[in-house]
């Protein structure tokens, strides 16, 4: 009946990959760590991938804070 009737649903293309993080530069890091910070507040993500983000937000911390220094040690 309903479900005869259905199409199936075509696959979710995958996301633009994401860009390596030593190449960001700051402005951009931040701006995907807020990005990542949201969602995961939002708490609507799959364990599987909130564990991803996050990581990646550990990194992104890292790079920020690492870019931060390198500012600070030229001023």
């Amino acid at each position: 009946t309903k479900d005869r009737n259905r199409r199936p649903e075509s696959p979710k293309p995958d996301p633009a990959p994401l860009p390596p993080i030593q190449d960001l530069t700051f402005e951009k890091a931040l701006a995907e760590l807020e990005t990542i910070v949201t969602r995961l507040e939002r708490g609507d993500v799959p364990l599987a991938e909130s564990v991803a983000i996050y990581e990646r937000g550990e990194a992104l911390k890292k790079r920020c804070e690492r870019l931060l220094k390198e500012a600070e040690a030229r001023v």
